[in-house]
Parts: C-alpha cells; structure tokens; sequence
C-alpha cells in the first residue's frame, strides 16, 4: 500500500484558480489496478489500497468558481458536474486523481477546460434536487460522444462520519491531479480543508458515463463505498511537468491574478 498524507501542504506560488465543491456524493468501486493502469497518463501508475485501486462516480455542485486570487465569475461560476476518476501515484510522491470526464453544464466551460489544459470537460444537460435529506442527480451529455451518455442517481444523506476509514481517507485525501497536456503529464496540486463526510445509502444508480469513460461492467454492480460531503472551499496551484523518460522534470509557471 501506498502511504499519502492525508493534510495538504500550504500551496506555493500562483493560484489558478478558486471554487467551492458542494452537494457532493462519493460512489466508488474496487477495481484491480491492471484494469485502469492503461488509462493513466505516462509517468503515473495506479494508487492501491489493500491490493486493489478504485474507479469513482462523484456527482456535485460547483459555486463561485474564479481565477486566481480574483472574485467568483458570475454565472459561468456555478454550475452541475459530474466526473468520472481514477487514483494515481507518480514516482515524485504525488497521490492524485485521473478525471476520466467530467461532466459540465456550462458549454464555456468545458471548451476553456479543454484548451487551457487539456482536462476532458463533456458539455451535458443536469439537475440536483434535494429535499430533505434525499437529493438526486440527474445527467445526460450533450457533447462530445457518446451523445446522450447520462446517470441517473439518487442517495439518502445519512449521520455525520466522526473518523473515516482507511478507504474513505484514500478516495477523499486527494490534494491534486495529474493529466495529460501537450504531450507532457502534468500533476496540478490543489488545497482544501478535510471533506465534512457522510454516510449515505443509494437508492438508485442508472449510470452510462462509468462504461462511456472507457470502464464497461462496473457500474453494473453494487459500490464498495458510498459517501456524502457539504461544502469545502479549494485552490489550485501552478502545474508542474511529471519526470520524462529521459528524467527531466521542470516547472512549469502559470501567471494568475
């Protein structure tokens, strides 16, 4: 197993940007790590827990969403999103997230993720609702392929978790993301306080986006773990380019407000 440090480190240098996650579910299932070792950028390889790696569905909404140190963008800032993710390690120490897609509401959005780093944003119709302590997401992709593509869930929000689990630390102390960009892997390091967890139950799952991100059979089965969280403030750092076949590793500097 792997060991992580489940508190970030301060973040140094420029910010990229600042958002709020919220009405947040964490649905995960064990996988074995030679299932999604090919979906991960070069230079990574999967993070394991106990012998095994996890493949998540994680439905949310953003708000106040901006640049750098700047104020929230108005409209564009809050929005729907539901992503796909895998766990991945480099050779530096970085445990990160793999997105597989990510679901977007805002059109903007997913075409400036797309370009600014090559983040694989779907442009798609959604909804939450929540009443009382149930809420349902709904999702359906409007661009790219496959159209269409969609996940319907709902959840039972349940009682306060006091101390996570090993499993819920793994999938949940995250503190960054590699990706793939220009031909370079780059690992972005975020900051954020520890996810206020939840228990919660699934009271349905219809999901599409798990098979269309490349991972067939899956959602298909029950999840190993399911979680709810409410709000937590993040930031994002400035990249740096993951160690190369030849060793190099350089940083790579982004201007922020």
């Amino acid at each position: 197993m792997n060991t992580f440090n489940s508190v970030p480190d301060e973040l140094s240098g420029p910010r990229l940007m600042r958002q709020d996650w919220t009405r947040l579910t964490f649905i995960h299932w064990a996988v074995d790590p030679d299932v999604v070792a090919p979906l991960l950028p070069a230079g990574t390889r999967p993070d394991v827990l106990d012998g095994v790696t996890y493949v998540g569905l994680i439905p949310f909404e953003m708000r106040r969403a901006g640049f750098g140190r700047g104020p929230a963008v108005p409209f564009f800032g809050d929005f729907a999103e539901t992503n796909v993710r895998l766990y991945s390690v480099d050779d530096e120490g970085h445990h990160g997230i793999v997105f597989r897609s990510l679901e977007t509401s805002r059109l903007l959005v997913a075409l400036g993720a797309r370009i600014a780093f090559g983040t694989p944003y779907m442009w798609s119709r959604m909804r939450i609702h929540q009443g009382g302590d149930r809420i349902d997401y709904t999702t359906r992709r409007r661009w790219p392929r496959p159209r269409g593509a969609g996940a319907r869930i709902s959840v039972r929000i349940g009682e306060p978790i006091a101390e996570p689990s090993a499993i819920e630390q793994f999938v949940t102390a995250r503190f960054g993301l590699h990706t793939r960009y220009l031909g370079r892997t780059l690992w972005i390091p975020n900051h954020h306080a520890p996810w206020p967890l939840r228990t919660a139950a699934i009271e349905s799952l219809d999901d599409e986006l798990v098979a269309a991100a490349g991972l067939p059979g899956i959602a298909g089965r029950a999840p190993d773990s399911v979680m709810y969280a409410d709000t937590v403030r993040t930031e994002f750092g400035a990249p740096v380019v993951i160690r190369d076949s030849v060793g190099q590793l350089e940083v790579v500097v982004v201007e922020a407000g």
